[in-house]
């Protein structure tokens, strides 16, 4: 069950636009609720919203059962109040719809296995039913409102936020569509667990809706455009403030070049007139054709007032064909599907640097990123991709070809993989899960050495699957949820233990799900200064902190372009009388830790849990980030592709030597330790 409760939902096409709230979140349930449908292992989804009967918005919303497929439909709970009601306005009719539906849970004849609910509004819904039926729920949060009010600068969100924090709290299970909003948003939040949060980027655009319809976005925008064969700059977006559209005309109409270039499309929703709408609407459309006016961009801004899926597909093939350039210049964007809708059409994109969109750019590497608070460097971002034709097309090229990893049945498997988890541990409490038992374990390095070759990763999950009592566990410098994406990207089985963050975090498998280790962290906090250390290494030259996305509580992280940097970093912390591990690698990545905290010591942290000496410890690794752990183990694997780093092992004679690059390293060396290839 996929409850959704603000908008207008409703079987493809969908009137995108129609009302401010009826925007991505749409396409997200849409598009997962389709692949889901499409399984073998999913016999029934449903979508779950409010039942409206609003003449001025069709009679679609006031069908009570909307059939899509034979295993998917939409159902509208009739709460006695039919009226549309926004965000704001829901909430009075919240317990109404609560009790509407569990008298429905109540008389069907089958029961949700897992309910998925999309913003908090849902996610009270979906609590309530859980304390009645005991149905667990995952929570997607798809906007937040800390990070809103941060950017915005709206100071109205307390409501909002607390109900978000419940919501983080309460859910079974998270899932993120970005990093930023898995590692950063979601963690700036009280009740937020990394253990219980996933990240997992929707598709690209929903399975059987939006074919191109080029003729018709070409006769969408020819009233507004004296010259359409100008490259397009595009925007697609709801009519709401964050969006920032507005300023997206004031830089177009302050940068002349840009305007004697290009044509600017902006689609804000759907609207009869100036005047129609809820009022963030109308004050965003009215803010647009007002800057029509005053910047005198008749003939060069198009503001088309309806359109239809097969013509939003159009105009970002026709964009592509004009060789312009998707703008996301929102002031916060949470994930941002018009960028992989983008993508998938070869439109390269200039997008916001605030949320989601870095993820999606770095990923896709289809366009750059930019700050809109600095109109003059949006707009000079967008120039050098019009007019960089080799930039663009490789853009373009990339686009197109990565995002076909961004499709929703790739959604639906990781989906399918929390949702039992969640499941599995409602049914089976902890106590009655039997942690397994080793007598060894492997414990490896991620990038470079679990991945880089897919022979070698594919023979180590085969020696894996034959050697039972062999436990799997990894040690690296991504966060948890980059560290499950890359196993899953590589096809791993899932690990027995997670050593994440530079060895400052370590997270335990409990049948399908996984705890984090609250003794370790307790173990390094001991004397850790993180504010202290920071300001000690603030003015240092040729030290750049890196992202807010990659600080940690346990780890404060920069970039330096050399190991001589790390060494004034570990004598600016000595002399500051500051105990931290300063630990570089990749030439370029600098982490501080806790005193107590790396690989090597949640290594040894992780074999007296398991009872293991670490002795039956082989830990593999390349980089230099992997030093202390290989250092601490008797029975190192250092895989061919090793960093210079790691030579030094080579003179105390404990570490193997692989003559195979990547995981075939690591195959190698427990072949010769264990005999062979035999079980």
């Amino acid at each position: 069950m996929s409850l959704a409760l603000g908008g207008c939902i409703k079987g493809p096409p969908v009137a995108f636009g129609l009302t401010e709230d009826t925007g991505g979140h749409i396409t997200y349930a849409l598009g997962a609720a389709q692949a889901l449908a499409a399984r073998d292992d999913v016999t029934v989804v449903e979508i779950v919203t409010r039942l409206i009967d609003d003449p001025a918005l069709g009679p679609a919303y006031s069908q009570p059962y909307e059939p899509i497929s034979d295993k998917l439909a939409i159902r509208r709970i009739d709460t006695g109040t039919r009226a549309y009601l926004s965000k704001e306005a829901n909430a009075a009719d919240r317990p109404a719809f609560i009790a509407a539906l569990i008298r429905h849970i109540e008389t069907s004849r089958h029961r949700p296995d897992i309910i998925h609910a999309h913003f908090a509004d849902a996610a009270e819904v979906a609590a309530a039913v859980r304390d009645r039926f005991g149905i667990p729920f995952i929570y997607t949060a798809h906007s937040l409102g800390i990070d809103k009010a941060a950017s915005c600068g709206s100071g109205d969100l307390d409501s909002r936020i607390a109900h978000e924090a419940r919501a983080i709290a309460q859910a079974d299970a998270i899932i993120a569509s970005s990093r930023d909003e898995a590692e950063r948003q979601l963690m700036l939040y009280p009740g937020a667990s990394p253990a219980r949060i996933h990240c997992v980027p929707p598709g690209a655009a929903l399975t059987a809706d939006g074919a191109p319809d080029i003729d018709g976005a070409a006769a969408l925008v020819a009233p507004f455009l004296r010259d359409p064969a100008k490259p397009m700059l595009l925007a697609i977006a709801r009519p709401v403030l964050k969006k920032n559209l507005a300023a997206l005309i004031d830089l177009y109409a302050a940068d002349v070049d840009l305007r004697r270039r290009c044509n600017l499309v902006i689609v804000a929703g759907l609207r009869d007139g100036p005047d129609s709408g809820e009022a963030e609407q109308r004050r965003v459309v009215g803010s647009l054709l007002e800057r029509l006016d005053r910047h005198d961009l008749y003939g060069s801004l198009a503001l088309p007032k309806r359109h239809g899926a097969g013509e939003i597909a159009g105009l970002y093939a026709l964009a592509a064909a004009t060789g312009g350039v998707f703008v996301n210049p929102a002031l916060t964007e949470p994930y941002g599907l018009t960028l992989t809708e983008a993508a998938t059409h070869g439109l390269p994109v200039v997008a916001t640097i605030h949320g989601g969109p870095a993820d999606i750019v770095a990923r896709l590497g289809h366009g750059v990123v930019a700050d809109p608070n600095d109109p003059a460097c949006f707009a000079d971002a967008i120039r050098r991709l019009i007019v960089d034709r080799t930039a663009w097309q490789a853009a373009s090229d990339n686009g197109r070809e990565r995002s076909r990893d961004l499709g929703w049945p790739t959604y639906a498997t990781r989906f399918v993989g929390i949702a039992r988890a969640v499941i599995e541990r409602v049914r089976r409490p902890a106590a009655m899960i039997a942690r397994p038992v080793f007598d060894d374990l492997l414990l490896s390095d991620i990038d470079h050495t679990l991945t880089g070759c897919a022979t070698g990763a594919t023979a180590l999950c085969e020696l894996l699957k034959r050697r039972q009592t062999l436990g799997f566990g990894v040690a690296t410098g991504r966060s948890l949820q980059e560290a499950q994406r890359l196993l899953a990207e590589w096809r791993y089985p899932d690990p027995d233990l997670l050593i994440t963050s530079v060895g400052s975090e370590i997270y335990w498998r409990e049948g399908r799900c996984l705890s984090a280790d609250d003794g370790f962290a307790a173990h390094i906090a001991e004397g850790w200064r993180p504010r202290a250390v920071a300001s000690a290494l603030e003015s240092l030259a040729d030290l750049v902190p890196q992202p807010p996305v990659d600080q940690r509580r346990f780890k404060l992280s920069y970039f330096a372009d050399s190991e001589a940097v790390a060494a004034r970093v570990r004598d600016r912390l000595a002399t500051a009388g500051i105990a931290a591990r300063v630990i570089y690698s990749h030439g370029r990545l600098l982490d501080v830790l806790p005193e107590r905290a790396g690989k090597g010591a949640a290594m040894a942290w992780a074999a007296r849990r398991l009872g293991l000496p670490l002795t039956k410890v082989h830990a593999a690794g390349d980089s230099g980030n992997d030093l202390d752990m290989l250092e601490a183990c008797p029975n190192a694997i250092v895989v061919a592709n090793h960093e210079p780093a790691l030579t030094a092992l080579r003179a105390g004679g404990r570490a193997y030597f692989a003559q195979r690059p990547y995981a075939g390293g690591v195959v190698e060396a427990l072949d010769r330790r264990f005999g062979g290839v035999s079980a």
